[in-house]
């Protein structure tokens, strides 16, 4: 026993010989191993914070989030409904491939078949994969599928290099296109979210991403897959791909994170990154997109849950159909009947027009409300009736409604017609449009002789006879007024 402790203690005092001879240059490689070794820390909500009410999905406090970050926004506009740190510079993990994948199908040969290289293929220990094998033969399409269902890193390394040529080239791609997207706290260092210290982005940045992908409908359909089959490649069989997490989007009855509205999209860990999901949702017209980093595990599910329900009280969709009857025009008549009940005003009722593309309205309750109130402001309403006159028949044209979108697509037209019929009373005048439909419809061009027209045509002349008696008159008078005036008699002559 004493040999072997002597032994041992000359082997420990050779091993600190060793590195005192080896220096400084051992002892600091060997601290930032060290240092780079990072743990995950579960978060937990504060002390004290308030409890959440489900019952009350309108009311959403930071403190009731498990995530660190988080942002909810609307998928159309992008408008920010909630956020929680939301430019805090976060580690996006398997989240990434949310890009890669997006890239791959808009610069990608979808009809292509790929060969697994040996770099794609090399991972690290306990990275996920689809898996993949040297030399393995996959349809291009069928590898962004397994890549997003597996979040497998083999095949975003794969995407990179068939797209790219290679990973760092493809990596510049990302950044390039994350700039244009408008991120602007963002930089990737490899396809797949791998753990490391310059491959960060943010919550806000990661919502712009998945918002751009989401435009394109092969992208929403692969994130909103759970399983895909996989035919038989050039070394493996067909297999069924499954997603690797039990989430929302999971309709299986043991799933307590089911969540009806969810369409996608993709979840990540890191020991840095904790817990992640990026998430989209569609409910009545809303699609909203949510953003958690560094929430715990069942917490990634609630607090996009969370977000969701607060999301879906905030804003609605509309049609400019609905909108226009929040505040319906009502215009007032003229000649109707004075047993009408509503002193002749008339509501005008909407319907859509021949060819009419549907447009759907999202914005808060609020906007909403106003653009009703002030609808005049955001339509075009053009009558193509003539006069508002009675008599009007129920469904009759009045004229159209014209909406134009906010995406800068074609406008689209609803005609306004009469709600109900209006009868005309009986003594009414005519009006002009009346008075010409008569006259074009009367075969002889000059009116019926009758007393009227005599009258009419005959008083000009009864009035200038009736003047020119007058005149006659005053100057007979003038005349005769001068005749009876006396002569003065001469007051200088004399007459014998």
């Amino acid at each position: 026993m004493k040999r072997s402790a002597r032994r041992i203690s000359i082997v420990i005092t050779a091993a600190v010989f060793a590195v005192l001879l080896i220096g400084n240059g051992f002892t600091s490689a060997f601290a930032q191993d060290v240092a780079e070794v990072v743990n995950y820390y579960e978060p937990q909500l504060p002390a004290g914070a308030q409890v959440y009410d489900p019952e009350h999905p309108e009311i959403l406090l930071a403190e009731q989030l498990y995530a660190k970050s988080a942002i909810l926004i609307e998928a159309t506009s992008g408008k920010i409904i909630f956020e929680k740190n939301a430019d805090q510079m976060m580690y996006p993990a398997s989240t990434t491939k949310i890009l890669t994948v997006f890239l791959g199908i808009i610069k990608g040969d979808l009809e292509s078949e790929v060969t697994a290289t040996a770099e794609s293929v090399n991972l690290p220990y306990g990275s996920s994969s689809i898996p993949l094998e040297l030399g393995e033969t996959i349809n291009f399409k069928d590898l962004l599928y397994a890549t997003m269902i597996r979040s497998g890193n083999d095949g975003a390394n794969l995407i990179a290099e068939t797209v790219a040529g290679s990973v760092p080239a493809f990596v510049d791609a990302m950044n390039q296109a994350a700039a244009m997207i408008g991120c602007t706290g963002t930089h990737f260092t490899n396809p797949s979210g791998l753990d490391d210290i310059n491959h960060y982005t943010t919550a806000h940045d990661m919502a712009l991403i998945a918002k751009e992908a989401m435009k394109n409908d092969l992208f929403r359909d692969i994130v909103s897959t759970f399983t895909y089959s996989l035919p038989r490649s050039n070394i493996r069989g067909s297999r069924v791909m499954v997603g690797t997490d039990t989430n929302w989007l999971n309709a299986a009855d043991d799933n307590e994170f089911y969540y009806p509205y969810a369409i996608g999209i993709k979840t990540g860990f890191l020991n840095r990154s904790g817990y992640c999901y990026v998430g989209a949702a569609q409910k009545d017209g809303v699609e909203l997109i949510s953003v958690v980093f560094y929430s715990s595990k069942p917490g990634r599910w609630t607090d996009s849950i969370k977000l969701m329900n607060y999301g879906f009280t905030q804003f609605v969709s509309v049609t400019p159909m609905e909108l226009y009857a929040m505040n319906p025009t009502v215009i007032a008549t003229s000649s109707y009947s004075l047993d009408d009940p509503d002193i002749g005003r008339l509501q005008l009722g909407i319907r859509a027009s021949m060819n009419t593309r549907p447009v759907e309205i999202v914005s808060t309750i609020a906007e909403v409300e106003q653009m009703a109130r002030n609808l005049r402001e955001n339509v075009l309403i053009e009558y193509t009736r003539d006069t508002f006159a009675a008599p009007i028949t129920m469904g009759e044209t009045f004229g159209t409604l014209t909406y134009y979108p906010e995406d800068g697509g074609d406008p689209a037209v609803y005609e306004l017609y009469a709600t109900r019929s209006i009868t005309r009373r009986e003594n009414a005048f005519k009006t002009i449009a009346e008075i010409k439909e008569e006259v074009y419809a009367d075969p002889n061009p000059f009116p019926p002789f009758s007393l009227e027209v005599l009258f009419l045509l005959g008083w000009p002349f009864l009035i200038l006879i009736a003047v020119i008696l007058i005149l006659r008159r005053v100057f007979r008078k003038k005349n005769k007024r001068g005749r009876q005036q006396k002569v003065p008699k001469p007051k200088n002559r004399y007459f014998r």
